[in-house]
């Protein structure tokens, strides 16, 4: 059984999905980030970054924080959503530094100047706007080569950049220019487990 620390964001997304598709035993705690607690000491004790997710093992009590990283131990620890060749896991591993160290960064920074941010700020709109382009410029380029993220296969990098991808209307980025990117963004919606994880996120 698993422990599941989330909120209703890219990241926080992640993780029930990857436990759906592992069918994996897990409840969810969700963490209001508005109330401020990940900063509650209870939790950061799990998460010394003060951010969401965290996956407690129920069983072993490992606690694991940082979603990528969760994401890679689950698919290694199950064998599963994960190539069985070093080759692969590299290629899978590669994309979810890519992912953790550029995308949401820059895809989170977007947002808030869009929504959060007190006042208009044109440079940083403009910056993250332009970074934010480029990075559905690469991968647009890598499904035009492959069906998939990382592999030829669904794997966990698929799940990393889906949950910040599909965040694109709130981005004001239009997909047109991004066909590869709009059909693998649909295939993936389809997946029954994505969608019973997400149903999850929504109760309380």
């Amino acid at each position: 059984m698993y422990t599941a620390y989330v909120a209703g964001t890219p990241n926080g997304k992640k993780i029930p999905i990857a436990l759906e598709e592992l069918g994996l035993d897990y409840r969810l705690c969700h963490v209001d980030l508005g109330a401020g607690d990940q900063h509650q000491p209870d939790f950061v004790r799990l998460s010394p970054n003060h951010k969401i997710p965290v996956l407690v093992d129920e069983d072993t009590g490992v606690t694991l924080f940082e979603s990528c990283a969760i994401l890679y131990h689950l698919a290694c620890a199950t064998g599963r959503l994960i190539p069985a060749d070093t080759q692969g896991r590299e290629l899978v591993l590669q994309w979810l530094f890519l992912q953790a160290a550029s995308t949401g960064p820059m895809l989170g920074q977007l947002w808030w100047f869009r929504h959060a941010a007190p006042e208009p700020n044109p440079q940083a709109l403009e910056r993250y706007s332009r970074e934010a382009l480029r990075i559905h410029t690469v991968l647009e380029k890598r499904l035009s080569e492959s069906p998939y993220v990382a592999t030829q296969e669904y794997t966990v990098a698929d799940i990393a950049w889906y949950t910040w991808m599909e965040t694109h209307a709130e981005l004001g980025i239009d997909l047109q220019p991004y066909p590869h990117i709009e059909a693998w963004l649909d295939r993936i919606a389809a997946r029954p487990a994505l969608r019973e994880a997400l149903r999850k996120m929504e109760e309380r």
